[in-house]
């Protein structure tokens, strides 16, 4: 009896750390790029002494390699079914990169270090929403796991400044030591607490190359880096927004988009709540029509206060796209490396098309509030797009059933 009652509580235990282990993990892999990205420029800088040239290039190449080494590790991850091993090697090239940045001052070997120890710690969060998938997490667990990582974002590059602010660049380069240590800590927990997933019976896993083919895929690919831009775009140009066309103190852009920010973890756990008792469609329409509104009112706006006001609808907006459009691609390509993977990969795309898109509309004479604009047109187009084929599925399915 008492054997037993011990056992009870071992596995009580296991599941109380376990609930508190995902949290730790989805924290410390966000806050490792909330603290890297403000300060590498300054660290490429201090460090390295770069210029503002070699600054971007630099920064150029870090980003290649983010984004091949988010479809090329978690695809290899896809192969073994095996999420948390390539998390501990991605968690040790973070720390290899803190060593790195603090022992040497020669720019070609941080560029090196960049890519190659860099690239792969920036798949964590990836590896991470790939293993809950594995192990049949559902989406309402995804979508919470998401609003740690938002939390993360926005302690991140407060904590990062305020560390290098008071006490120097050694410093920051401890801090990223620190969380690395922590990342490899939380990958060597779950990898001990790791339970054997039960494969489902049917048919095999479909290959990685055939899981890209076919127009609907590549439609839900196209629409979520389209939302992702046009959520960019604005965010890019919001602090130019309202000095100058606003013609408001620089602090009100603080205000705006840290109050997006920090709405976006109430509306992530919402949408978690939401996310099993509504249909998927009505979530991502809703979210849809959220930022239509914002965009659409926002490029209207004459003062800062109003734009303020305007945030709740921004915060749906992204915590839509963020959150339900993980769990879409979840849904639609089967391996869990590869749709988080290109979900994240989304991001990155859907930065280079804002940054055209703010060139493109830089020659305008309002070119802020054009920004604003474009993006109404933009999610407008998506929503039709999604329209259209709603209708078309049920008219294939009304066709069938005439049958």
């Amino acid at each position: 009896m008492d054997a037993e009652r011990t056992s009870r509580a071992q596995r009580t235990d296991d599941g109380f750390a376990g609930r508190l282990l995902w949290p730790a993990a989805a924290w410390f892999w966000a806050l490792q790029f909330a603290v890297l990205n403000p300060l590498l420029a300054v660290l490429l800088v201090t460090l390295a002494g770069a210029t503002p040239s070699e600054v971007g290039w630099v920064l150029g190449a870090y980003n290649v390699g983010g984004f091949v080494a988010s479809l090329v590790i978690p695809a290899m991850a896809d192969r073994t079914g095996d999420y948390l091993r390539p998390l501990l090697f991605c968690a040790l090239g973070g720390i290899g990169l803190a060593l790195t940045l603090a022992l040497t001052t020669s720019l070609p070997v941080v560029v090196i270090a960049l890519v190659v120890l860099g690239g792969p710690p920036g798949v964590g969060s990836t590896l991470l929403f790939a293993q809950l998938r594995h192990q049949g997490a559902p989406p309402a667990q995804v979508i919470r796991t998401r609003a740690i990582v938002s939390f993360a974002w926005v302690v991140g590059p407060p904590l990062a400044t305020l560390s290098t602010g008071t006490f120097g660049t050694p410093a920051a380069l401890l801090l990223l030591g620190g969380i690395g240590l922590v990342n490899v800590g939380t990958a060597l927990l779950l990898l001990r607490r790791r339970t054997p997933v039960r494969e489902t019976g049917g048919a095999a896993r479909p290959s990685l190359l055939s899981q890209l083919r076919g127009r609907s895929r590549w439609g839900v690919i196209s629409a979520f880096t389209l939302l992702q831009a046009s959520n960019i775009a604005t965010v890019t140009i919001a602090t130019l927004f309202v000095t100058r066309d606003l013609h408001a103190p620089i602090v009100w852009a603080g205000v705006v988009l840290g109050a997006a920010a920090l709405l976006e973890i109430p509306a992530l756990l919402a949408i978690g709540r939401l996310h099993g008792r509504m249909p998927v469609r009505l979530l991502l329409a809703l979210g849809g029509g959220a930022g239509l509104v914002y965009f659409g009112v926002a490029a209207f706006v004459h003062g800062p206060w109003q734009l303020l006001a305007l945030q709740p609808l921004n915060a749906w907006f992204f915590a839509t796209v963020a959150g339900v459009g993980l769990t879409v691609f979840q849904d639609v390509f089967p391996s869990p490396g590869l749709a988080s993977g290109l979900f994240t990969n989304t991001r990155r795309i859907g930065a280079v098309l804002a940054g055209l898109l703010i060139a493109v509309l830089g020659v305008l004479p309002a070119p802020y509030r054009a920004v604003y604009v474009a993006s109404a047109v933009v999610v407008a187009v998506v929503l039709v797009g999604a329209l259209v084929v709603v209708a078309a599925e049920r008219r294939s399915r009304a066709a069938v059933d005439a049958r």
